[in-house]
């Protein structure tokens, strides 16, 4: 079988410290509104497939519940010999600590699966096997995994990872993955990465800050929603951060929100939602900008949005302001 590798990304800049605790894409996305509700995903687990991720590091060591290694040598080495795993894992959770960054889910429990190694390349078997490993993973207190987040994928269409996938989602699991970062900055042409491609899974584009498609933002018939993918800024390895860019970037924020919403509607209904219901509290929760459905989708992801059919320009410059103060304070810094 083939070999997978991560989807091409940017590294815009390592950081030593983080300059804020919320970065622009979870304020974006208003997952802060949802932990003034006291929801913070701490019921929901998370299984994170990439290259690993750093267990030490202070925003995510008590985030990561369990995890195991598909690559080489130790199953249960899972620590990430590269960056993006980390990177990708502290945009879902990163602890809410008054310091760094804050994850999209800051209470959300983390299983890591290192599908990709140091040079970011990995198996396609190896990724199979995580996600069935993640279907029947059960915690010490009988914890499943509801999300499964994808932030990789290549050009194959593998059947046996689409099985692989199709059985996750009957298990009611959700599947999140990348788009892809072929795009060639048109809304209206077909670029296609899998597992991002295929129609069981949820198909993340990425935008900018001012609410803009991403130019590297795959385009196709099967996007599901958007989610900010430029210059994102998360954890990075050695207790660090990093601004990262990709579709990459875009998917976690789409799987924290599913935490997120997970945990909240569960509540309400007072019974566990099927990964179709999930699915269907995402869509509701997303607002058009503007761009094709190709390009778009749904639309944004904002959690609370259910209100809102259509996002209009008034509504689209009082969620701008904020972001594009905050970008305007970090040019001056």
């Amino acid at each position: 079988m083939s070999e997978v590798c991560l989807i091409p990304f940017v590294l815009e800049e390592v950081i030593e410290e983080s300059k804020e605790e919320i970065p622009y894409g979870v304020e974006m996305i208003n997952a802060p509104a949802f932990w003034r509700e006291g929801e913070r995903g701490q019921s929901v687990v998370v299984s994170v497939l990439d290259t690993g991720c750093d267990t030490s590091h202070p925003e995510l060591a008590e985030r990561i519940i369990d995890g195991r290694n598909f690559v080489d040598g130790n199953e249960d080495d899972y620590q990430d010999a590269h960056y993006h795993g980390t990177h990708v894992a502290g945009t879902i959770a990163a602890t809410l600590n008054n310091a760094g960054v804050a994850g999209v889910a800051p209470d959300v429990k983390l299983l890591i699966c290192r599908v990709l190694g140091k040079d970011g390349g990995g198996s396609y078997q190896g990724i199979i096997d995580a996600i069935d490993y993640s279907v029947k993973w059960r915690g010490k207190n009988g914890e499943r995994v509801r999300v499964i987040s994808m932030s990789l994928g290549g050009p194959t269409d593998v059947p046996e990872l689409h099985e692989a996938i199709q059985r996750a989602v009957l298990e009611d699991v959700l599947v999140v993955c990348a788009a892809g970062n072929e795009g060639d900055n048109k809304e209206d042409t077909n670029e296609h990465a899998y597992p991002g491609a295929y129609k069981e899974v949820v198909q993340v584009g990425a935008v900018d800050a001012k609410m803009k498609l991403a130019p590297f933002s795959n385009t196709n018939d099967e996007i599901d929603l958007v989610a900010p993918g430029v210059n994102v800024v998360s954890t990075y390895p050695g207790n660090k951060y990093a601004k990262l860019s990709g579709t990459s970037m875009a998917t976690p924020h789409v799987s924290g929100a599913a935490a997120l919403l997970i945990e909240r509607e569960e509540k309400l209904f007072g019974r566990e939602l099927s990964e179709a219901e999930v699915y269907a509290q995402l869509v509701k929760n997303t607002l058009s900008i503007g761009l094709t459905k190709k390009a778009e989708g749904n639309g944004l992801l904002v959690l609370n949005a259910q209100e809102k059919a259509v996002c209009d320009q008034e509504s689209l410059k009082v969620m701008r302001t904020p972001i594009e103060t905050a970008a305007a304070k970090e040019s001056e810094s």
